[in-house]
């Protein structure tokens, strides 16, 4: 998997591959991380780019004890989809 990476001063979740870099914004309320947006740049769609960005949010979700609220509806979505997050999901 992309290493994934927290870049806390613009609240975001981001991947670079390629020279090109994926991210998720995101808001924090206590233990609950607030998914907003995931945007993947037209050269990384298809590539499972945002895909691994999500693998790598709920690897640091799950470190942290965090709870997951999925505001965008890809991040719905692939939560929903992926067996191995759904005791993260709010």
């Amino acid at each position: 998997m992309t290493h994934v990476t927290d870049n806390s001063t613009q609240s975001r979740f981001e991947l670079t591959r390629d020279g090109h870099t994926a991210y998720a914004d995101y808001h924090l309320d206590g233990q609950v991380l607030n998914i907003d947006y995931v945007f993947a740049p037209p050269e990384l769609r298809g590539t499972g780019a945002a895909s691994d960005l999500m693998k790598g949010i709920t690897v640091h979700a799950r470190s942290r004890g965090f709870k997951v609220h999925p505001v965008c509806g890809y991040a719905a979505a692939w939560l929903k989809r992926s067996s191995e997050s759904q005791d993260l999901i709010i």
